[in-house]
């Protein structure tokens, strides 16, 4: 059984933290984060760190929800603090994109092009026409729109062409023979 509830999460400099009732507000140079835990668990400001422990330790739904918060609230803190990113490569003959504004053109192989608005909070950048680096201080929001831009034209396993997360590997699949 996990025990990563127990590990107590340290607050770096420049990092507010507010715990009101049930809800817990993060707060650092890069935004605002703000959630609400589950009664399950009970949650503490300490000095400079947040300790986390569970109402009832015999519960299996409370210690679930204890490993759980003390990630949520992690992710917060280094969310504002240090922020996520994600890398995108875009393989494929002719396959590109470019950052306008605030909107993404992705040509995919596709008769048209295709234009995604790039949500409050997030960065994108390309890096290369065939490399987007997604950044921002909300790790599931930043994650959230990798999936959806990789959705636009998923890795296929004859060829390997699509978007894929960088370094992801993609098991080809041989074609036909004669």
């Amino acid at each position: 059984m996990s025990r990563v509830g127990k590990l107590p999460i340290s607050i770096p400099d420049g990092v507010n933290v507010n715990i009101n009732n049930r809800l817990v507000d993060v707060s650092g140079k890069l935004g605002n984060l703000a959630i609400q835990f589950p009664p399950e668990v009970k949650v503490t400001n300490e000095e400079n760190s947040i300790k986390i422990s569970p109402v009832n330790s015999d519960n299996k739904r409370d210690r679930a929800m204890w490993g759980l918060t003390r990630s949520l609230i992690n992710n917060m803190v280094t969310g504002v603090s240090k922020g996520f990113e994600k890398k995108l490569e875009i393989v494929g003959v002719g396959y590109r994109a470019a950052v306008t504004d605030k909107f993404l053109t992705l040509n995919l192989g596709y008769s048209h092009d295709i234009k995604f608005e790039i949500p409050e909070g997030i960065t994108i950048k390309a890096i290369k026409p065939t490399l987007l680096s997604i950044s921002g201080y909300d790790k599931q929001k930043v994650g959230q729109v990798a999936a959806i831009i990789k959705q636009q034209r998923p890795p296929e396993p004859y060829k390997g062409k699509g978007i894929k997360y960088e370094g992801q590997h993609i098991r080809r699949k041989e074609g036909k023979k004669k």
